[in-house]
């Protein structure tokens, strides 16, 4: 796997208190969740970037609030509430 380096301050990890391998994870996770968030990555490269299984990356979607379908709840309950609406024209 070809990767690459992000260089940051040293105080970063005194302010977060944080070794440079715990920091490096959570960086990779909430960078792939945004990427994710914004519809640039699938919950699949998004995983790869986190360095987690697909499945665990799914699971820690809802963890930070967003949804492994791409639509936040709301969203979903608007769908939901349209097809209903739909359903019952027919």
């Amino acid at each position: 796997m070809d990767t690459q380096t992000i260089e940051y301050p040293a105080k970063i990890l005194g302010a977060l208190k944080k070794d440079p391998d715990e920091f490096e994870k959570e960086a990779r996770l909430l960078l792939a969740l945004k990427y994710y968030e914004n519809g640039k990555l699938s919950t699949g490269l998004a995983a790869q970037l986190a360095g987690v299984p697909r499945t665990t990356f799914m699971l820690l979607l809802g963890q930070y609030g967003l949804s492994p379908f791409g639509e936040t709840a709301d969203e979903l309950e608007a769908d939901l509430a349209n097809a209903k609406k739909a359903s019952h024209r027919q």
